[in-house]
């Protein structure tokens, strides 16, 4: 009786909330882009500053890549950064009511779109690769509503109600969402198939994972990505969607390097660890372009174990001699 009990208590919690969510993205959804920037700006100075959200895992994030800034120079990154995010869901908000088939290019520039388009149309494989950066949703979106379907890995959200929300917007124009637990043998089958796979690359990896500089800070990567390329012999490209001069409503998609397994000269290709370090390098490239549209409250860095910060120190050694 007590469990019942306690699994309806969470049923009505988790309705309320989305209830709530929705309330407010039906709210955002009326608002026009300069309201909708007034208030990501109202929201980001309460959660960087009065209300301190994740203030200590974005304050040591930013300390840990930006050694040199000053105290000053880490909370104006993180007020720029929570008024991206807050921005952010109001645009995934907007997106379905304003950014269309007939209209995109109102709101999306491209950038070697002759690069990204190449691989998307020939019949291998491919595996796009970005990260908590820029508008990855609009980004998702955007590709779905030219045509291109895409399947994607993702956590289910503990929230069902959410979760089935955010899965009808991410599928609403093709997005395939895959649970990442016990996915491989269907993303196998989906890359022998010629699909394209999308994937968040700087997800933390736990203690066994292929831990690597990242913006210049160990950090621990999943193995299987580079293992879903190589096995595959799937391009892996490396891509960016993010706004425009702080715009609300303008991106620009692009791409920042591709690793093709079956080009004879790409030495990135050799290996699990060396196409891991290479898309990391390549996502710190992509997040110079734009730093503020970073999400610094992600636990991206962690503590290495005592064996892997070791092996990291001798590696950093040899690099400074």
């Amino acid at each position: 009786m007590k469990q019942k009990l306690l699994r309806l208590k969470t049923t009505l919690t988790d309705f309320a909330a989305y209830c709530v969510v929705r309330l407010l993205v039906a709210v955002i959804q009326t608002l026009p882009l300069d309201m909708g920037q007034s208030f990501s700006n109202g929201v980001a100075w309460l959660a960087a500053g009065p209300l301190k959200i994740r203030h200590r895992t974005t304050e040591g994030n930013l300390s840990r890549v930006f050694p040199d800034a000053d105290s000053r120079q880490r909370s104006a990154l993180s007020i720029a950064m929570w008024q991206h995010l807050i921005l952010m869901v109001c645009e995934i908000a907007w997106a379905q009511r304003r950014l269309h088939l007939t209209n995109w290019s109102e709101y999306m520039t491209f950038r070697d779109n002759r690069t990204i388009l190449k691989s998307l149309l020939s019949e291998r494989p491919v595996v796009g690769v970005t990260g908590h950066f820029g508008n990855f949703e609009i980004g998702g979106y955007v590709l779905g509503l030219m045509g291109f379907s895409t399947t994607t890995i993702a956590r289910r959200l503990d929230n069902p109600f959410l979760h089935r929300w955010v899965e009808r917007f991410r599928g609403a124009k093709g997005q395939v969402m895959v649970d990442k637990e016990g996915c491989a043998p269907l993303i196998d089958q989906h890359l022998q198939q010629g699909g394209v796979l999308s994937l968040l690359a700087d997800q933390h990896a736990g203690d066994k994972g292929c831990w690597l500089p990242f913006m210049g800070v160990p950090a621990s990567s999943h193995k299987a990505l580079a293992l879903f390329s190589l096995s595959s012999n799937a391009p892996m490209i490396v891509s960016y969607t993010i706004r425009k001069n702080g715009e609300p409503m303008q991106f620009e998609s692009g791409c920042v390097g591709i690793a093709d397994p079956l080009d004879d000269t790409a030495e990135v290709c050799q290996s699990v660890t060396t196409l891991t370090q290479w898309y990391n390098e390549r996502l710190a490239v992509a997040v110079q372009l734009a730093p503020e549209q970073y999400w610094w409250l992600h636990r991206r860095w962690r503590q290495p174990p005592e064996r892997v910060a070791k092996r990291l120190a001798k590696e950093a050694a040899k690099l400074a001699a």
